[in-house]
């Protein structure tokens, strides 16, 4: 996978997740909104009935003020229905107004949780910091006749401290699952662009195999209709021959060509049961040249060809196959030379050598993309090639491949 692929993937690992209703703004209540808003505005109206049950039990404050403190009370229970949209600026005005208004102890409560869960630490911290600094207000404007001065400073700054830990621990929570998923979602993503990955190699391994199999049997095809051509009055029986190779060749071409398309459309609908070619089946190529009318000499030194290993095996098979179509190509009728020496830790080597063409002839059409996948054939397997033309006008493949002990 590159780099570019999966960057937008990727956020950075040190910021902070942002959970739903960070950003304030409008966006619809789902039920679970709905059940938290009502519980929190019933527990902050039960703390203030409380105080206000407690302010009218005294018997030292006038009516008229508690009816006050009540509506006043209520309208900051009500208030806390805004708290998603504005958490900061509802904890900021509760904050203060808590100052002088002990009924609305429990919205300004329930403010300060609600922007613990839903802000970052540093504006959390800063109202934090103005509640404990204004909590000796409120005791020493209106004092609890049953509590001390000092009793009732420390209970409130307590409270305070107490449910925006408790909120901030919220939402730490909260952050974390929203990082679990989207480390789940990337994983998925990543997985899937990983899986595109391999088939797409796989799909471009089979693609190269297939290329060299159709290059060398259209390149057959070629020269055995060429020879047809500028040969009308060759003997019968060669005619046959040729005949015999062009509809054999063919044959195979269309169901090479045939595999390939199935695995450039899915993977999984190519057939797959053809037999791969190993050393061993080298020299049933030599036999396929020789019959389309090649001079090849092969010269296999190694004692046993069936125990080279599989990969290694049908890589030479695939080097010495493409050797043989580009002497084809560029040198018809010059005798071609196929070394194979090596063993079981010592590695396998492969010479495929031609001299120079004798005489003139049509160059079949070609890329030159066989040898660049020779080469990358070569590395893949663990080992190296080398070509190009030799001092006489020849042209050598040289190709040194592992074979482990």
């Amino acid at each position: 996978m590159t780099r570019t692929e999966y960057r937008w993937l990727l956020p950075s690992a040190m910021a902070d997740p942002e959970l739903p209703g960070d950003q304030g703004g409008r966006r619809r209540r789902t039920v679970r909104d709905w059940a938290v808003d009502i519980t929190a505005f019933l527990v902050a109206a039960g703390i203030g009935l409380l105080s206000a049950s407690a302010i009218d039990a005294d018997h030292t404050t006038a009516d008229g003020v508690v009816f006050i403190d009540s509506l006043i009370g209520a309208a900051a229970c009500c208030a806390l229905w805004v708290r998603r949209r504005w958490p900061v600026g509802l904890a900021v005005a509760l904050v203060l107004l808590s100052t002088v208004e002990p009924v609305a102890a429990g919205a300004t409560l329930v403010a300060l949780f609600s922007l613990a869960v839903h802000r970052p630490f540093r504006p959390v911290a800063a109202v934090g910091a103005l509640a404990l600094a204004v909590a000796p207000v409120q005791p020493y404007l209106r004092p609890d006749p049953g509590t001390s001065f000092i009793t009732s400073t420390v209970i409130g700054a307590l409270l305070s401290l107490l449910v925006l830990s408790c909120g901030m621990v919220v939402r730490s929570r909260r952050q974390l699952v929203v990082t679990l998923r989207e480390r789940a979602r990337r994983a998925e993503t990543e997985a899937g662009l990983r899986a595109e990955q391999a088939q797409r190699l796989a799909r471009e391994a089979m693609a190269r195999e297939m290329h060299d199999v159709l290059a060398h049997r259209l390149t057959l095809l070629s020269v055995h209709a060429g020879a047809l051509e500028f040969r009308p009055d060759a003997p019968p029986a060669e005619v046959a021959r040729a005949a015999g190779v062009i509809r054999d060749s063919a044959h195979e071409a269309l169901q090479d060509l045939r595999e390939i398309v199935g695995v450039l459309r899915s993977p999984d609908e190519s057939d797959g049961n053809r037999p791969q070619p190993t050393l061993a089946t080298l020299d049933a190529l030599i036999a396929e040249s020789r019959q389309a009318g090649m001079k090849v000499t092969l010269d296999n030194r190694v004692a046993d060809p069936a125990e080279a290993p599989a990969a290694t095996g049908r890589t030479v098979y695939r080097i010495a196959q493409e050797g043989l179509t580009n002497a084809r190509k560029h040198a018809p009728g010059a005798e071609v030379t196929v070394t194979v020496t090596g063993g079981p830790g010592d590695g396998l080597t492969i010479e495929v050598r031609n001299p120079a063409p004798t005489e003139p002839f049509e160059q079949v059409p070609g890329s030159g993309q066989g040898l660049i996948g020779l080469t990358e054939r070569a590395t893949l397997a663990g080992g190296h090639l080398d070509h190009g033309p030799e001092p006489d006008g020849g042209f050598l493949i040289r190709a040194r491949l592992p074979w482990p002990a």
